[in-house]
């Protein structure tokens, strides 16, 4: 790494080595947030590495798994409300149902209260598939965060939550255009 600690008390000064990057100078709070960034998006990136291969083994996207597992626990879904859940925008559910058709696992069925809406369902495929390799892939969830207990997994739970409504509560960044 680049970089190297001064020899204080304070963890938000970097000195870096001579000719490679600029010191980190910045108040302590903004040091901790950038800190929490980087350290939340590694780990999600660590678990994620784990559960994508999972699915993967099965012919499946992490996008696809997880709209089967939403159906699968939740029964069948107007296709906007599996959109929300899985946070994918409205062209890519569409895109990511007609895949799953394909492949037999979900089918499509009509709202009976409005012409225009859409359910999607899992197939008897699909629930077959979800019975069957579900266990295995919560147990391997349950085994790559096992570095935390379950007291500390409900913790760092609320905690996140909380992050996550912060930040959607958030005024966004105003845009700066720039000459470039």
């Amino acid at each position: 790494m680049p970089f190297r600690r001064k020899l204080d008390d304070s963890a938000t000064v970097r000195e870096p080595l001579p000719g490679t990057a600029h010191a980190l100078n910045v108040a302590p709070e903004t040091a901790a947030a950038l800190k929490l960034w980087v350290v939340l998006s590694r780990a999600q990136a660590a678990v994620s590495a784990h559960v994508s291969a999972d699915v993967a083994r099965h012919g499946l996207t992490l996008t696809e798994f997880g709209i089967l597992e939403a159906l699968y626990h939740r029964g069948a879904m107007l296709l906007g409300e599996v959109q929300r859940r899985i946070l994918v925008s409205s062209g890519g559910i569409t895109f990511l149902v007609d895949r799953l058709v394909a492949k037999g696992l979900v089918e499509r069925q009509a709202c009976p209260s409005d012409r225009r809406a859409r359910y999607a369902a899992l197939t008897a495929d699909g629930e077959a598939l979800l019975e069957q390799i579900f266990p295995a892939h919560a147990a391997m969830i349950e085994r790559v965060v096992g570095a935390l207990d379950q007291s500390e997994q409900e913790q760092v739970t609320a905690m996140l939550k909380r992050l996550g409504h912060g930040a959607a509560a958030a005024e966004p960044a105003p845009i700066e255009l720039t000459n470039a």
